[in-house]
């Protein structure tokens, strides 16, 4: 994510990961340390109010399973579609 923040930004993308890492080693990696947008530089995101939505990961969290779910059922439905319109072996003999 840094990366594409750094080049959607306008910034040399080497530079502000580097700035990044060596702010992270600085804090001896006890805090999360994002990239300022405005201007290239590493911050603190609590400190600028930006704070990560535990709420929002769950809700993902939840629909990935859902939607997988889903999706397997629609398989089974599609296979068991083609499987009726077989004969079922041996019932030719009858």
């Amino acid at each position: 994510i840094p990366k594409t923040l750094a080049e959607n930004s306008g910034f040399d993308v080497q530079d502000c990961i580097l700035n990044l890492t060596d702010a992270r080693e600085d804090s001896e990696c006890t805090l999360a340390v994002g990239l300022d947008c405005t201007s290239g530089d590493p911050m603190i995101p609590a400190d600028e109010g930006v704070w990560d939505n535990v709420r929002v990961k769950r809700q993902c969290l939840h629909l990935s399973t859902v939607l997988a779910s889903q999706l397997l059922l629609v398989d089974e439905v599609m296979r068991a579609g083609k499987q009726m319109g077989k004969i079922p072996e041996g019932a030719d003999d009858m």
